[in-house]
């Protein structure tokens, strides 16, 4: 008998067998798959449309209300338009002043686009039985 045989796993073979016989790569990996659900991973259900399978798990929404993305990328225009402004000669020799008006249009937007989603945390915290919990 060849070792390529002797590491094969057959049917007829008991726990203890397979166990030896398998890898620890592959030991771990079936760990792994067994302990998906303990990280809160959904349960996966299949839907039939048409031809196609797909695979539909069941999720809530993530609460998120973009305050604090809006926030950071607006203090990051701010400081970019900032740090421009030492070389705003510079900039127009080049031609380049657009880079200085890119930074301040993306700092406006940016506080329009910050008061929006302030509205919006508000507005979905005042409606009763939304998702979102006054904190």
């Amino acid at each position: 008998m060849s070792e390529r045989e002797d590491w094969t796993i057959r049917e007829g073979d008991g726990p203890q067998t397979v166990e030896r016989k398998m890898g620890h790569r592959e030991r771990e990996r079936l760990q792994r798959a067994a302990r998906r659900h303990e990280f809160g991973r959904p349960e996966l259900t299949e839907l039939d449309i048409g031809n196609k399978t797909h695979k539909v798990a069941e999720v809530e929404p993530m609460d998120v209300d973009g305050v604090r993305t809006m926030t950071v990328g607006t203090i990051l225009w701010g400081v970019l338009a900032i740090a421009l402004l030492p070389f705003l000669g510079n900039l127009e020799s080049s031609g380049r002043t657009w880079w200085m008006w890119t930074a301040v249009a993306g700092f406006g937007l940016g506080l329009i686009g910050l008061e929006y989603c302030r509205r919006r945390k508000n507005a979905l915290r005042a409606q009763p039985g939304g998702r979102r919990r006054a904190a």
